[in-house]
């Protein structure tokens, strides 16, 4: 039987469907227009310049972008044909590629930064308080925590280890 949403999570869902939608392109357009990235390369780029060494394995960079590894292994040839970004072996592990952030993609990071932590603030937190950002970190952990339960009892395993 199904459980329909009742009134209150039909605006919700509504209102959800919408950021969803409309979100992930106003920060595409910035940053296209600024730098010619896309957010998801954007977020790749931030991910490695806050790592160690400015390294990771491509499961750690997915698992931190919340990306498939087919996706990110897309993303990364786009941004190492740019010279952002360059593939190695790990020494520890022949299964395991590292993805380390080149000083050309420190400058554009760099460079694209302050323009996409504007749109940020200015289209996500502009107007709300403490209590509502702590609302909006805990609210969307548990949706992406969801989903991610969801896929694992999909495919019977982790969709991040290949």
């Amino acid at each position: 039987m199904t459980r329909w949403l009742d009134d209150d999570e039909q605006r919700a869902w509504l209102r959800l469907a919408g950021v969803m939608l409309k979100l992930s392109p106003a920060l595409d357009s910035q940053l296209q227009r600024d730098h010619d990235l896309t957010h998801f390369d954007y977020l790749c780029l931030a991910m490695l310049s806050e790592s160690d060494d400015r390294t990771l394995a491509m499961s750690d960079l997915a698992a931190r972008t919340n990306a498939s590894l087919s996706r990110l292994s897309h993303v990364v040839s786009k941004l190492e044909r740019r010279g952002c970004v360059h593939r190695t072996p790990s020494p520890r592990s022949r299964r395991v590629t590292l993805v380390g952030l080149t000083d050309e993609g420190w400058r554009l990071l760099v460079a694209a930064a302050p323009g996409h932590v504007e749109t940020v603030r200015s289209l996500v937190f502009e107007g709300l308080t403490r209590e509502d950002v702590a609302a909006l970190e805990r609210v969307a952990g548990h949706i992406v925590d969801r989903i991610e339960e969801s896929r694992l009892r999909t495919t019977g395993r982790d969709s991040l280890s290949g």
